[in-house]
Formats: C-alpha cells, structure tokens, sequence
C-alpha cells in the first residue's frame, strides 16, 4: 500500500473510532444494570452493545495496523504497548496507547466475566470512562481531522452524547420504582 493510502485509512479509521465507541459507552450507560432500552427484549440491546464493540476493535485494528505501517510516522509496534515511547508526538500518540492498554483491560474482562465475577467485571469496566476520555484527548492532540470545525463538531457531539446518556441513566435510576416490600418470614403464615 502506499503511504497516501495508508494515511488516508488511518485517518477515516480514526474519525470512525470517536462516534463507534462513544455509541457503545452510551449503550452501556443506558443499558446499566439490565435496563432494555423502549420495548425491545431485554437481549436485545447487549447485543448490539457487543456488536459495536466488535466493530469498534476491528476499526482500532486497522487504525494502529495502518499507523505503524505508514512510514510518515514514527510509531512501531513497541510504541503501539509502551506509552510515551513514539517519536512522533510522544505526548499525544502515548496517549493513544494508554487509551490502547485500558481498552485491552475492558476486553480481557468482558471475555472472563463468568471466571471473574460482577463485582470485579464492573470495577474493571469502569475502565471505559478513562478509555474514552483518554482517546478524545488522543484525537485532539494528535488527529489531523479533529481540529478541524467538522472534527470538533464531531468532538463535541460525542460529549454531549455520552453527558445525555449519563443524565437520562441517573434520571432512570432516581425514579425507578421501588421493591416490594417483602414481610419477613415469621409473618407469612406457615405452609406446614
């Protein structure tokens, strides 16, 4: 491939990146705690959460396959899991491979949530919040599309996003009604 192409598929696979996984976060968000968003069934929606995210990976795949392939940049293999090493924008492009390495943590769990336990699962995916924030800033330091007004439309529209989710989420959960009150066992008559 050239370096033109290259380029060119690293950045479209970059821009895709932001709005791919900031719709899975706020899947999740929306989705937390078993909630099914409108009437679908309740399978429905972590499936698609799980699609998303599937997609996601494999967009990431080609964004740092096609960094490190590109030669414009300085960016290795080694840089793509040691933060802060790249000779290209080190700040900037460390970044992204921390955003990489939390990502990694997330998957890793998600894959061993039955081993693992809920407790664990959830404390470990809790880990998508730094990841997103982490990779937004990523975008803006070192995306040559993102500093762009449509790019920072597109920035702005992926907070807004993930801050509506987070509002609509705690909004549900303040009004969810509340449990049944269950009468202790002395006081439900005996079935002997």
């Amino acid at each position: 491939m050239t370096s033109e192409l290259l380029w060119a598929l690293s950045r479209a696979s970059g821009l895709v990146l932001l709005p791919l996984f900031t719709l899975v976060v706020v899947l999740g968000v929306l989705t937390h705690g078993g909630r099914r968003l409108g009437r679908s069934p309740r399978w429905v929606t972590p499936l698609v959460h799980r699609s998303l995210a599937l997609a996601a990976l494999g967009f990431l795949v080609v964004h740092v396959g096609s960094v490190v392939a590109d030669g414009y940049v300085d960016v290795s293999l080694l840089d793509v899991v040691v933060p802060f090493a790249s000779g290209y924008r080190p700040f900037w492009t460390g970044l992204g491979t921390v955003a990489v390495l939390l990502l990694v943590a997330v998957v890793a769990t998600s894959l061993a949530r039955v081993r693992l336990g809920r407790r664990v699962w959830r404390a470990v995916h809790a880990l998508a919040w730094p990841f997103l924030a982490v990779s937004l800033a990523h975008a803006l330091g070192v995306g040559s599309d993102t500093r762009t007004p449509w790019g920072l439309a597109l920035s702005a529209a992926c907070v807004v996003a993930v801050l509506t989710a987070l509002a609509v989420g705690r909004r549900r959960d303040r009004w969810r009604p509340a449990d049944p009150v269950r009468r202790p066992s002395v006081l439900q008559g005996s079935s002997r």
